[in-house]
């Protein structure tokens, strides 16, 4: 879904306590909708924004993750909007 490997969510886990999945018994994780989206702002924040870790848990501590969610949502539709202006400009 974010195109990162396994061991990034799992460090992620380990520095965001905020990220929480339950296990099943035999080891595999089961993330709620809560934790997709934590994810996906962290995701946001460190690998389009740039912010280290430690400034991402800076930020999400200050603004919260609902106000940082929908930085998140509007900024997905923006690349949206820039691909299919894209699109349309090619076909012109």
């Amino acid at each position: 879904m974010f195109g990162v490997s396994n061991s990034l969510l799992r460090y992620w886990e380990s520095e965001f306590n905020i990220i929480k999945p339950r296990k099943t018994s035999n080891g595999n994780r089961l993330y709620t909708k809560k934790d997709i989206d934590t994810i996906k702002i962290i995701y946001h924040l460190v690998k389009e924004k740039g912010f280290t870790l430690d400034g991402a848990k800076k930020k999400l501590k200050e603004s919260g993750p609902n106000k940082l969610q929908v930085n998140v949502d509007v900024s997905e539709k923006l690349k949206s909007l820039k691909e299919f202006l894209s699109e349309l400009k090619d076909q012109i």
